[in-house]
């Protein structure tokens, strides 16, 4: 008997693929025969070849939506006419019963496709307020679940539903002493997890390594500081370990920390709040995004689950100050955090989506 196929898409930065990361072991589990479609150039392919090696990836072309001049958006809608063409024949080919869509550049010609074949889309919104690719799919889409009771007002009321967050369960297996042997760290300090995102974030990484010493006195520091921007002065000093982006390390890297210093994409920071892990949260500016993450860490902060520091205030010394006051909130954020609504698991999430398949 053959396998009943689901297709997932999504891409472009690792928030728009750790979901369909969490829930494709749930799938196979089930028997389902699972295909990926993403960019080309995107970083799903790497994340999604290095943790499942046998899964089908299908690179398509996408373009990028922007909402600044460029002149690339007169060439990028082109790109998006070819990336539909090229989903149409792929998924003719593979006639899934549904397909989940993450978000992200890429989905938007799969879920254009998937229409035109009447096929069942349910897509996945993870920050306050539905990015443009979101909005761009939300008609074709069959279902929209989002992890925020607040994004609910900005989309049809008669065809999407608030999930909460779901985590992926490797994140639970991770190893606190292995996270420490994997940086070296015997000395007994408390350890920070500093990350500035996928691509890593000049700012955050300034600050740190200004204030490196002082850190290093009471503290050791795990820095993912993204790619290209190890700095080779600093690779032997004691306590301190930097990585330009993990992967499956990261769970072990996280049970390793007590605190974590961190950009505010939804994905992570539900992570963070899954773990208890007392987080300071550098949203990015609205001069480099469309201030998502402004939003979601001022929620967090709201209930008590985290401290901010905006990106426009961030110094060499508020930098630390806000450090300090995080240690000093900790109490205070621990027990917010273990009052907070449990998150979903994949298995839940699978169950959701394949429901829409029925229907």
């Amino acid at each position: 008997m053959k396998k009943k196929t689901v297709v997932l898409t999504g891409g472009g930065t690792a928030g728009h693929v750790s979901l369909n990361q969490a829930i494709i072991p749930s799938f196979l589990e089930k028997g389902y025969d699972v295909h990926y479609i993403g960019s080309k150039v995107g970083i799903e392919k790497e994340i999604i070849s290095e943790a499942f090696p046998e899964l089908p990836f299908h690179a398509i072309s996408s373009g990028k939506l922007r909402r600044y001049f460029s002149m690339k958006n007169f060439t990028d809608p082109f790109k998006v006419l070819a990336g539909v063409s090229q989903a149409l024949v792929l998924l003719k080919k593979l006639k899934p019963m549904i397909i989940f869509s993450k978000g992200g550049f890429v989905s938007v010609p799969v879920v254009m496709a998937a229409k035109l074949l009447k096929i069942p889309v349910v897509s996945h919104e993870s920050d306050v307020t539905p990015g443009l690719a979101n909005k761009l799919s939300s008609p074709f889409a069959s279902h929209i679940f989002t992890i925020f009771k607040e994004t609910l007002k900005y989309l049809p009321s008669e065809k999407s539903t608030c999930t909460g967050s779901i985590i992926r369960s490797e994140l639970f297996e991770g190893d606190r002493q292995r996270g420490l042997a994997r940086c070296h760290f015997d000395n007994g300090k408390s350890t920070i997890l500093i990350m500035g995102g996928s691509l890593g974030s000049k700012f955050i990484n300034d600050a740190v390594r200004n204030n490196l010493t002082e850190l290093l006195l009471e503290n050791n520091v795990i820095h993912l500081c993204g790619k290209g921007n190890l700095d080779e002065a600093l690779t032997e000093m004691p306590g301190y370990q930097q990585f330009e982006y993990v992967t499956t390390e990261l769970s072990d890297l996280l049970h390793a920390s007590d605190y974590i210093i961190s950009r505010a994409g939804s994905n992570s920071i539900f992570e963070f709040l899954a773990l208890e892990k007392p987080m300071l949260l550098i949203p990015l500016s609205m001069a480099q995004s469309r201030g998502d993450q402004i939003v979601n860490a001022k929620i967090f902060k709201q209930q008590g689950l985290a401290e901010v520091l905006q990106e426009e205030d961030l110094t060499t010394e508020s930098f630390m100050e806000a450090l300090n006051l995080l240690k000093a909130n900790e109490p205070t954020l621990r027990q917010k955090m273990q009052e907070a609504e449990s998150p979903k698991t994949p298995d839940e999430m699978v169950e959701l989506i394949l429901a829409y398949a029925k229907k």
